[in-house]
């Protein structure tokens, strides 16, 4: 029996920032360093079995990767649930760990929170029990969807993100939930609510920090990664990135006077 090992860490990355001020980046859940390992099968299975994927005994071996469960959170590697995965290689494999190699592939793409479209402008004012509408603009750095790649040991890791849900703090107590970019706003729209992503303000902002609601917009980016060589593997990851505004709003009388 042979056995590699490799220690994988998962957790932080190096920030981002973008939208209308700087973003913050989040993930998921993370926890210590787990040692993965690859063990060459021995002895061998039998000429005609399915593991070795046409190849006949002595061409290439059998190889089992196994990554024990994250503790304290999801597992890592392998196949779902950190349980064992078996595949034919030519050569030896590295004992590299498949998400973490994929979290290098994350790391690669420059994922940021989203790009603020908000009504009113900041720098202008809105009104109390007037519709605000709130947007996100989209490119591949800010919606997606977002690519990259990384390779170690023989294993390439492929992910791809997109950003699934925007949650808006918008500063008064209230959190808005949206599914999608979001329409941005029109003046031809008049005093229509926004069919998709919108939000009312029951109280001016006169008594919050500088006179405005801080307004927080956090993409949820969603990640589907898959590598290849040494046997196929897949998962998903999920990275958060929070931009922000800050809007004046006022009573109509303030307006008026």
């Amino acid at each position: 029996m042979v056995r590699f090992c490799v220690g994988a860490s998962v957790g932080g990355s190096k920030p981002s920032g973008s939208g209308a001020k700087p973003a913050k980046k989040g993930k998921g859940k993370s926890g210590p360093t787990i040692p993965c390992s690859v063990v060459k099968m021995d002895p061998p299975p039998a000429a005609g079995s399915s593991l070795w994927q046409g190849h006949k005994p002595g061409d290439g071996a059998i190889y089992t990767r196994v990554c024990p469960q994250q503790i304290g959170g999801s597992a890592v590697g392998g196949a779902a649930g950190g349980l064992p995965q078996t595949f034919w290689a030519a050569n030896p494999p590295a004992a590299v760990d498949p998400a973490q190699l994929a979290q290098e592939a994350v790391d690669k793409m420059t994922l940021l929170g989203p790009d603020i479209a908000i009504n009113p402008k900041p720098g202008g004012r809105g009104l109390v029990g007037m519709p605000v509408w709130m947007a996100a603009d989209q490119s591949q750095n800010t919606w997606g969807p977002n690519s990259a790649s990384a390779s170690a040991g023989g294993l390439t890791a492929t992910a791809t993100a997109k950003v699934t849900q925007v949650v808006w703090d918008m500063g008064d107590g209230t959190k808005v939930t949206c599914q999608g970019p979001g329409t941005p706003y029109k003046k031809s729209y008049g005093l229509k609510t926004s069919p998709d992503c919108g939000h009312v303000y029951t109280q001016p902002s006169t008594d919050e920090p500088g006179g405005k609601y801080p307004v927080n917009a956090t993409a949820t980016w969603s990640i589907e990664w898959q590598v290849a060589g040494g046997g196929e593997e897949s998962g998903q990851l999920t990275e958060l990135r929070t931009s922000n505004v800050a809007v004046t709003i006022v009573e109509s009388q303030a307006v008026n006077s």
